[in-house]
């Protein structure tokens, strides 16, 4: 039996606990199925998985109510006891990997070889965070010579956290791990377009003995029940990862509340070659970061600036591997692009091949859409562009990389910054003066020297510009869904000025 057999084999199980039913809300530890529901269709081949609870207003309320409900004993737990739990979903998360991933590929059309690795990147956000939570409140002692000045933090109550399609599960674990090591209680609206992963995680959750109403999920467009969350009164903050365009809507629902707001948006981000980087790792990574997830990922390397003197090689060694990346089925382990997530983006995406064109770029290596039943799309290059063009501006999100030339250091700097975006940036270069000069004046708020994306999770995750507000990881997660508050004790009988005698 073929290992793409084996995988449709097990997949065919795991998906009878959705086939013929309604996938419903998770709120307050009971299912919940709304009136109107929506299809969720898998990209492989446009098949009906299920049939999903179109989340209301009046579904959102219920769930923000549940987590308001449940804060005060989240809350009060001790970090210790948090730090059990979430190693218990951690547990939970690997035991049931292989389903996670075989699941989420079906989903979202994202390879298994990719799929595989982000089911256990969501155990290892959950280990992360569990064995944070302990130290969650830890604050200061900034004495002065009078007071004793001590900080402290808390939860800062129930949290929306809004999840992407594009890898669901991992993102979601990122987003709600750190929520619920502070403290917070949350209410979680997945993508519509890949809602079933979501539904194994808060399965996952309570049985490893997170109690009822700490997590609640509600299915759902955004236009409804991502509207009402992001505007709910109960709901203290709102975190996102999405489109910069729905985190400018989100900021003008939540500015009524006065929600806190932690956006992970857009990106168009650069991969810098310079003519002494050693050029075979350059090449592997600006292709890995570009073509790998289908091109559907915020940090990917969308656009490669080359300098002048290795121009013309660097491309041909481009066009030469993009022609052989093997498009396929998302569940055949030597696939390495699956099909985009949905048709309407499959349409986005192809329509820049007319942009390209009329912009003057080379089509070097041409992306057309399959022939067949599902959302497939062939892996694009193009060449020679310049900085004005839409292929160098916009946020394709697609396997499709935008190829330019500059001939200095300043010039490259000035090609790198001219987007909106500002998440991510990638650097090869063996002059370690040239990166440090370099990532200093490049505007993003992550950037890898000779490197592909390799997360670390201490370190700060987060954009500049259009791509974001506020970071991720560490102790910056604990900011965002924890408030600080100052303490300060006088020493002594300290002079205090006297009025009204």
């Amino acid at each position: 039996m073929s290992e793409l057999q084996s995988n449709l084999d097990r997949l065919a199980g795991h998906l009878k606990q959705f086939e013929g039913k309604v996938l419903p809300h998770r709120i307050n530890g009971e299912d919940v199925i709304s009136k109107k529901t929506m299809e969720s269709r898998s990209p492989v081949d446009d098949s009906v998985i299920c049939d999903v609870a179109e989340g209301s207003a009046a579904d959102i309320d219920a769930a923000a109510k549940a987590a308001h409900a449940a804060f005060p004993a989240w809350r009060d737990m001790s970090g210790k006891q948090r730090k059990k739990v979430l190693h218990a979903v951690a547990d939970a998360i690997v035991a049931r990997a292989d389903e996670i991933a075989l699941v989420e590929s079906w989903d979202t059309g994202q390879a298994i070889r990719f799929m595989s690795k982000a089911a256990l990147r969501g155990a290892a956000n959950f280990r992360y965070f569990a064995d944070r939570a302990e130290a969650a409140r830890d604050g200061q002692t900034l004495p002065t010579p009078d007071h004793m000045n001590i900080t402290t933090r808390a939860p800062i109550g129930p949290v929306g956290v809004i999840t992407p399609w594009n890898t669901p599960f991992m993102l979601s674990t990122w987003k709600i791990a750190p929520a619920l090591a502070a403290g917070c209680t949350v209410v979680h609206k997945p993508a519509e377009w890949s809602p079933l992963t979501a539904r194994l995680l808060i399965e996952i959750a309570e049985g490893a003995g997170l109690p009822k109403g700490v997590w609640n999920m509600v299915n759902g467009m955004g236009e409804e029940a991502g509207k009402a969350l992001t505007e709910h009164p109960r709901i203290k903050a709102v975190a996102f990862v999405g489109e910069s365009s729905t985190g400018s809507a989100i900021m003008r629902q939540g500015s009524e509340t006065l929600k806190r707001v932690h956006f992970e948006l857009g990106g168009k981000n650069p991969v810098v070659v310079f003519d002494d980087a050693n050029f075979d790792r350059a090449l592997d990574a600006a292709i890995f970061m570009i073509y790998s997830l289908n091109g559907e990922r915020c940090t990917s390397s969308s656009r490669v600036l080359i300098q002048a003197g290795i121009y013309d090689r660097f491309v041909a060694a481009l066009e030469a591997r993009v022609q052989k990346l093997k498009v396929g089925h998302p569940l055949d382990p030597a696939t390495e692009i699956g099909p985009l997530i949905h048709p309407r983006h499959l349409a986005k995406v192809t329509s820049y091949l007319d942009v390209a064109k009329d912009d003057g770029a080379r089509i070097a290596v041409r992306g057309e859409a399959g022939e067949s039943a599902g959302y497939f799309i062939n892996p694009t290059l193009y060449a020679d562009a310049t900085q004005d063009m839409r292929i160098a501006q916009e946020e394709i999100f697609g396997p499709v990389l935008t190829a330019m030339k500059f001939g200095d250091e300043n010039e490259a700097l000035e090609i790198a910054n001219s987007v909106a975006y500002g998440l991510a940036g990638y650097v090869w270069t063996n002059d370690v003066t040239r990166a440090l000069r370099f990532s200093e004046g490049l505007d993003a708020g992550m950037i890898w020297v000779n490197s592909e994306n390799v997360r670390h999770l201490p370190t700060p995750f987060g954009g500049t510009k259009a791509s974001g507000i506020g970071r991720d990881g560490g102790d910056w997660s604990f900011d965002f869904y924890m408030e600080t508050k100052n303490i300060a004790i006088a020493l002594g009988e300290h002079k205090i000025t006297k009025l009204g005698v």
